[in-house]
């Protein structure tokens, strides 16, 4: 009998412990969770949002550096820029059979006034409603379809370079409905379109840069370089034109009034070659002023590094080269100038002059493009953005 009370007291001895490391534990598992659900960015997606929330957003067009898919795949990617540029979602946009290369992304824009953003590809020109993240409208035009375009100011209408013709289609930027088709000398095959801030001159290169007047949509004035034109950028006021021309490690300026070229600056203590340059065929390939026009940054194709120019002097004198993932072709600045974009994926502060991340997507996977735009929504709605062409913005 005592043996049997001997068991049944060490069976509720060690059933008292087994509940007290049960009740331990679950306090344990309770003060993790709660502990994880304190933290805003696990929080914050599951709660409903405040009224008048803003939010910072990077979206980046793939295939965007040509139409190698290993640099991001297909779609627009969107990244947080507030949260350190998180990866948020990919926009689909076209599907493609297995046999067919996909369009690679030749531009990108968007409009606070419209609510859209647009993209070009070697095929078409299509809108994209940035609320419900869906087409709008498409356009082929003549066929003949399309370079890097350009959205108005008051985002009535679009300046679009055909893809091989000497020739600009402006259309009404709400529908993609054609309103001219403009020929442009047969030595300009167009290329990049950029408006001036007051939207009465719209600037477009090709070998040639000419320049039309958006009431008349007439091209008024031919201005020529040193070499063909490839990337350029203009002051805020459009009175000067900063270029990338072939053949130059470097760039070129030229005064919009005289329509001459008045400096030629060629980037120190780097090399390069013809075989260095797999894309474009040309060292810079990339070009972007400073919101506030003091500095000048140049992409080298060749050696793979970013160059930084000091504006306030002239000719602007070369102050900084920074290093990034792979050679760049493209720069965009963000909103108030706090971010630079390269085409490489990486993303630099400006102030600072250093790479604080670089952009990867939802698989990993190391991210480039040429065509990168950031948008500032609030209450879900775009209200502001920046040009693809990091152009001045001192009027």
């Amino acid at each position: 009998m005592s043996r049997i009370k001997s068991i049944i007291c060490a069976a509720f001895f060690f059933l008292l412990i087994f509940t007290g490391i049960l009740w331990q534990g679950q306090r344990v598992a309770n003060g993790a969770q709660q502990n994880t659900m304190d933290r805003p960015e696990q929080v914050e997606p599951f709660q409903r949002r405040p009224t008048n929330v803003k939010r910072d957003l990077l979206y980046v067009a793939t295939p965007g550096r040509r139409n190698y898919l290993q640099y991001g795949g297909i779609g627009v990617l969107v990244f947080d820029v507030g949260r350190h540029f998180q990866f948020v979602k990919r926009i689909p946009t076209w599907d493609f059979p297995a046999s067919q290369d996909p369009e690679m992304i030749k531009g990108i824009a968007a409009s606070p006034i419209t609510g859209m953003l647009y993209l070009s590809t070697n095929y078409r020109m299509a809108a994209m409603d940035l609320k419900t993240e869906k087409m709008v409208w498409e356009q082929t035009y003549d066929g003949d379809c399309c370079d890097r375009p350009g959205v108005s100011p008051d985002g009535k209408v679009l300046y679009i370079p055909a893809l091989v013709a000497h020739a600009y289609y402006v259309a009404d930027a709400m529908t993609g409905r054609m309103i001219k088709r403009i020929e442009t000398p047969a030595q300009t095959s167009p290329h990049n379109t950029i408006f001036s801030l007051d939207g009465s001159r719209v600037f477009l290169s090709g070998p040639l840069l000419v320049v039309a007047d958006t009431k008349t949509n007439e091209i008024v004035q031919t201005i020529k370089f040193g070499n063909n034109v490839r990337p350029f950028v203009i002051n805020g006021k459009a009175t000067t034109i900063y270029a990338d021309v072939n053949g130059l490690l470097g760039f070129e300026m030229a005064d919009v009034k005289t329509g001459e070229v008045i400096q030629h600056v060629e980037v120190n203590g780097y090399g390069w070659s013809k075989e260095r340059v797999i894309e474009h065929s040309t060292p810079s390939h990339g070009i972007a002023l400073s919101p506030d026009e003091k500095e000048l940054w140049l992409a080298d194709l060749a050696n793979g590094y970013i160059h930084i120019f000091d504006n306030t002097v002239m000719p602007p004198k070369q102050m900084k080269s920074i290093r990034t993932r792979s050679n760049p072709s493209w720069i965009t600045f963000g909103l108030d100038g706090k971010y630079v974009y390269p085409s490489s994926g990486d993303v630099i502060d400006a102030s600072t002059k250093q790479v604080v991340t670089g952009l990867r997507d939802e698989l990993g996977r190391q991210v480039e493009s040429e065509k990168i735009i950031e948008i500032l929504f609030a209450d879900g709605k775009p209200v502001r953005t920046v040009d693809q062409f990091g152009v001045g913005l001192v009027r």
